[in-house]
């Protein structure tokens, strides 16, 4: 991918991060949602962005990616105003399926009981 590419998608991820927190005044938003990845396809008229949230509840999931994809008028309306590009892409947004696989693996391995090494080897 080239750098034209990848500064975009940092720009835009990093913008619909800031409008999402700091703009968009909708109480079904989790503060906790953050945007993993933005990325642009190479025409620049859609853009996906991952969001992930720190909840297992699939239902608060769809909920967040339903508010979204009914707000992103206004969230485009916003990102046009802090990037300058020659037009804004249709912003898709989906659940990052690699953050929650991670948080889940979190929850597990954090109810595992592992002795503790007593630093010394049984040979």
């Amino acid at each position: 991918m080239s750098i034209r590419f990848d500064r975009a998608n940092s720009q835009i991820q990093k913008n619909i991060a800031y409008i999402i927190q700091n703009k968009l005044n909708d109480p079904r938003i989790s503060p906790m949602l953050y945007v993993s990845e933005a990325s642009v396809t190479p025409d620049f008229k859609y853009c996906k962005v991952k969001v992930a949230l720190d909840s297992e509840d699939q239902s608060a999931l769809d909920e967040t990616i339903k508010v979204l994809q009914k707000s992103e008028g206004f969230i485009k309306k916003e990102l046009a105003r802090l990037i300058k590009m020659p037009s804004i892409p249709k912003l898709i947004f989906e659940i990052d399926k690699g953050t929650q696989a991670t948080l889940r693996i979190n929850e597990i391995l954090s109810t595992l009981e592992i002795p503790e090494d007593d630093g010394e080897d049984n040979e």
